[in-house]
């Protein structure tokens, strides 16, 4: 079952590509389709999918076109593309079902900001998959006296830190057998985490959690504290000071936290700057840490 649904997500995404690529996309085998992460679409290139191994070319004798950038923007916004230009300013648009579409082009740059882009020379459909009760085990295991410890998840790029943050935020929302139900916040300021499209969640996120989408962590830390009365905070990559200090100053409210970080062990909190600083404040309590062993995830807690 897990298969098939792997399977089925792939081709979902492969059927927002214009048709001739959705052809030759649909062509691979479904071993591959199974393990396919993104679909990359390059100007002057043939089509790629992107494997546990590496890109392969898709159609090594078509070439992608401008204008397959141009009618994919158009299809995915429904021709409205007026609709998404806030999202397209900051590279991406989202496509319903939850398939998050990295774009790049030229910069419509007014006043020193992005509004826009223009003249696409390339697009990446990340292939959205959830992994339903991936957190159910962990979960209870980050509770001590019946409450949530706040929770970093650490791994290099590509392990599934937002797979599995979005069902962790699920767990502690809903709740289970072992662990009570939350108020849960998320802010998902790139939009991949509950893959909000008009105002409502494409992917499993719990019946108590509350989205503040596409707004940054230190603006909508606050916001959040004032509209939502959260008992948890769910944050995606955690990159700057600024989100630091406002994860800091809701800790002293009493709100507890779950986030996502890029690093290699818990032992780099030490060894770079912004990672010391957030050590510092003592707001995490333990770790998970994400590690590929025979070519399966492990899942290991680690106290702070």
């Amino acid at each position: 079952m897990v298969e098939r649904y792997a399977i089925s997500q792939y081709e979902q995404a492969a059927h927002l590509l214009p048709v001739r690529w959705q052809r030759l996309a649909l062509q691979l085998p479904d071993w591959q389709k199974e393990q396919a992460e993104e679909l990359r679409l390059r100007a002057g290139h043939p089509m790629t999918v992107l494997l546990p191994q590496g890109e392969q070319t898709v159609g090594k004798d078509a070439v992608v076109t401008q204008g397959d950038l141009e009618l994919l923007c158009d299809t995915v916004t429904g021709y409205s593309r007026y609709a998404a230009a806030e999202t397209m300013a900051r590279g991406y648009i989202t496509a319903k079902g939850g398939f998050r579409i990295g774009l790049c082009g030229t910069a419509v740059m007014q006043n020193g900001r992005n509004t826009n882009l223009r003249s696409l020379s390339s697009a990446c459909i990340r292939i959205a998959r959830e992994i339903p009760k991936l957190a159910n085990d962990l979960a209870p295991q980050l509770l001590r006296d019946g409450a949530f410890c706040s929770t970093l998840i650490i791994a290099p790029p590509g392990l599934g830190k937002t797979t599995l943050l979005r069902d962790l935020v699920r767990c502690l929302s809903d709740g289970t057998d072992a662990v009570p139900a939350h108020r849960v916040s998320l802010v998902d300021e790139r939009g991949e985490v509950a893959v909000m499209v008009q105002g409502l969640a494409q992917m499993e996120i719990g019946c108590h959690t509350d989205v503040m989408d596409g707004c940054p962590k230190a603006i909508a830390i606050p916001m959040l504290l004032r509209a939502a009365d959260p008992q948890i905070i769910a944050v995606d990559e955690i990159t700057q000071a600024e989100d630091i200090q406002a994860m800091e100053e809701a800790a002293h409210c009493g709100v507890r936290f779950v986030a996502t970080l890029h690093a290699d062990s818990a032992a780099d909190l030490q060894k770079r700057p912004l990672l010391r600083k957030l050590h510092r404040t003592r707001i995490f309590e333990k770790a998970i840490c994400i590690r590929i062993t025979d070519r399966h995830r492990r899942y290991r807690i680690e106290d702070l």
